[in-house]
């Protein structure tokens, strides 16, 4: 099965982990190659542009498109809400709108977590993901 891994930039290793996992259990995971490169340290001069304006990155290097295609051609999406900054299970803006291609195309839809409660768009993840696999990739069919 082909699994696009959504998270945070700041999952980045979290997210080259589970692609690696999910290749074990016989999947695909797919993350972008961008992705990979920070998660194995590598193009800082990336990272710098992230961490200085991370909304010029995005667009300069068509992630958000990138995302949505990624997600089109996957069969299931992976959620990877994590902890951030003190926040648990974080579902940043980015990976709200990555729920929702996901969920306009049909595409079952996985989170690593539970919902994040302390969101403003709590309801609408509750209302748009299939099912919360708590940390076990064996739950993503």
């Amino acid at each position: 099965m082909k699994i696009t891994i959504l998270g945070s930039v700041a999952f980045r290793k979290e997210q080259l982990d589970m692609k690696n996992k999910l290749k074990e259990l016989g999947h695909v995971g797919i993350i972008s190659s961008d992705m990979e490169e920070l998660a194995l340290g590598k193009n800082q001069e990336l990272l710098d542009r992230i961490e200085k304006d991370h909304s010029k990155a995005k667009k300069e290097g068509g992630y958000i498109k990138w995302y949505y295609d990624s997600i089109v051609a996957s069969d299931v999406v992976l959620v990877l809400n994590l902890n951030k900054n003190g926040q648990e299970n974080y579902i940043g803006g980015n990976v709200l709108m990555e729920i929702g291609f996901a969920h306009v195309h049909d595409k079952k839809i996985f989170l690593f977590n539970p919902v994040p409660e302390y969101v403003s768009y709590t309801d609408e993840i509750k209302a748009m993901h299939d099912e919360i696999i708590n940390g076990d990739l064996t739950k993503i069919t």
